[in-house]
């Protein structure tokens, strides 16, 4: 009886699979809990914002940018990185390490497009004059 409970409780090949569902679990749980909060400060934030008298209107286009628009980019890029963090812990000896990598290399990627100078709008004046809007062959514009 003794050489039946020798073994220990884990000891076989489904331990390993089981510890790694429990974590794949933890961490989507974790990911989406902290995606909803991220959701909700970021939206805050910008209503916030928005209430104290900034605009959110794009340069270019003359948009505003909705509040929604907030908790759709956070929400989406959340789960983004969900799915790296699960891609890393399936395939990455050290996980958390090239989690911390990654996120910096693409936070830093991001903060990129701003620091470039802007295109001036003779470029997009060139474009109009040559493939005009309908509205700017009409005179409307």
């Amino acid at each position: 009886m003794n050489g039946m409970n020798g073994g220990g409780v884990g000891a076989g090949p489904a331990s390993g699979r089981t510890n790694h569902t429990h974590r794949l679990r933890g961490l989507v749980g974790t990911g989406l809990t902290a995606t909803l909060a991220a959701t909700v400060a970021t939206t805050l934030a910008a209503a916030l914002a928005q209430a104290v008298g900034v605009d959110f209107e794009v340069p270019d286009g003359g948009e505003t940018i909705p509040l929604s628009g907030f908790a759709v980019v956070t929400g989406l890029f959340s789960v983004v990185g969900i799915v790296i963090a699960v891609a890393l812990l399936r395939w990455s000896p050290r996980p958390a390490e090239r989690f911390v990598w990654t996120a910096v290399s693409l936070t830093t990627i991001s903060l990129v497009p701003p620091l470039l100078p802007q295109r001036d709008s003779a470029r997009r004046k060139g474009v109009r004059e040559v493939c005009p809007s309908p509205a700017e062959r009409s005179g409307a514009v």
